[in-house]
């Protein structure tokens, strides 16, 4: 017997004895010869912006979930059945944690594969592939896929406290003064609620999906039973029609009537 085949067949005892005991010394052990695993994976993840210490927790800890699932009578190697669950928690720490945002999930799924697709496409093109390439390599629209780029930004935004270059010794959260944001924003509100109450009933409630509750136009459309396309030309005359109402002299005493009890 090979010694690959022999450390095969000792694994699949000690994974036995675990099912068996629930010994959490033995599954430390079983988690120690298996960590070079879980480091591999989480260094596949590691030009994503997250510090690769990060990384390697979230993969430890995907590796001791398969560990712990692990049936060895099911006769599969331990690694084929560990990598989907390390790649799973990795992919969850991405798209649940890492957004500055909230961003529909969808669009956080795509970004993940479309990172993916960036990378292969650069390397076969020598050059940055353009939307068009990426979408027709990943199967998906030109649109998801300038909608997953925007979306991009949002992810890890930087920080107040870093500084503007390498020779500036300021930072963007020194240029910040220490007004208070909820008082300074309830003329704001009281603003838009007047003008959006000068809108149809309809673009009232595509203005407030799209920029209160964050929506994409194509679930917009699909909320309201219109086509995007409609649904755009929507939100374009409606936005021109509050642009037009801001400076309209009727606007203040429709305002005291917002604000009236």
């Amino acid at each position: 017997m090979s010694d690959e085949l022999r450390d095969d067949a000792a694994m699949r005892d000690l994974f036995v004895e675990y099912r068996a005991t629930g010994d959490r010394a033995l599954r430390n052990q079983l988690v120690e010869e298996h960590v070079r695993l879980a480091e591999f994976l989480a260094r596949r993840f590691a030009q994503r912006g997250e510090p690769i210490d990060d990384l390697r927790q979230v993969a430890l800890l995907g590796l001791l979930k398969a560990v712990e699932r692990f049936d060895p009578d099911r006769g599969v190697q331990f690694s084929s059945f560990a990598t989907p669950t390390i790649l799973g928690e990795l992919k969850r720490h991405f798209r649940d944690r890492g957004w500055a945002v909230r961003v529909p999930r969808r669009i956080q799924e795509l970004n993940l594969q479309l990172s993916e697709t960036v990378a292969t496409l650069s390397q076969d093109l020598g050059r940055s592939p353009t939307p068009a390439e990426i979408a027709q390599r990943a199967g998906v629209r030109e649109e998801d896929v300038l909608e997953s780029m925007e979306a991009g930004s949002l992810y890890r935004l930087a920080s107040l406290d870093a500084k503007w270059s390498d020779d500036d010794s300021n930072s963007p959260g020194q240029q910040l003064g220490e007004l208070d944001a909820e008082l300074m924003g309830v003329d704001d509100r009281v603003t838009v609620a007047a003008l959006l109450s000068r809108l149809p009933a309809r673009e009232q409630r595509i203005v407030y999906l799209r920029f209160f509750e964050g929506l994409t136009q194509s679930e917009i459309a699909e909320s309201v039973g219109l086509s995007q396309m409609h649904v755009s030309r929507l939100l374009v005359q409606s936005l021109r029609a509050l642009g037009s109402e801001v400076e309209s002299p009727e606007l203040g005493a429709e305002v005291e009537t917002v604000i009236e009890p």
